[in-house]
């Protein structure tokens, strides 16, 4: 018997524990990227009766489709299902953000007084700087 068996289980024992609290940062790390896009996406929703705000729906797999008969002028109540929902996105899976309502695309482009410039284009501009900050809070 080798004088470093008991070393090698422990190390196995080391490593496999390590490789799991990597793949779990992994997978916070990217529920808090999606939390950041969806919270980002509804703060800069804008408001009239706040159904645009209740419709912003997050899927995993496939985009949702079919719009929500919510409305939700503060987006908390949209914040707290996207929150909810994104608990089950691990690596390696598709996820999406929608707003499905017939008005999405036209709000999107100048629309609104509230949003001239949009929604989702400011969003993707933020979004290496929403994904290192995610990094920084979730490594190893």
């Amino acid at each position: 018997m080798s004088r470093y068996a008991g070393a090698t289980g422990s190390f196995a024992l080391d490593l496999a524990k390590f490789a799991q609290q990597s793949q779990d940062a992994i997978d916070e790390t990217l529920q808090e990227v999606v939390i950041e896009l969806g919270n980002s996406l509804i703060r800069m929703s804008p408001v009239d009766t706040g159904r645009f705000r209740g419709n912003w729906q997050f899927s995993i797999g496939t985009p949702a489709s079919g719009s929500l008969d919510t409305n939700d002028p503060s987006g908390n109540e949209t914040s707290a299902r996207i929150v909810g929902d994104s608990i089950l996105f691990k690596a390696g899976e598709t996820a999406y953000i929608v707003n499905n309502l017939p008005y999405a695309i036209p709000l999107e482009y100048g629309h609104s007084e509230q949003a001239p410039s949009g929604m989702v284009r400011i969003t993707l501009a933020r979004f290496q700087a929403i994904v290192e900050e995610a990094i920084r809070t979730n490594k190893v």
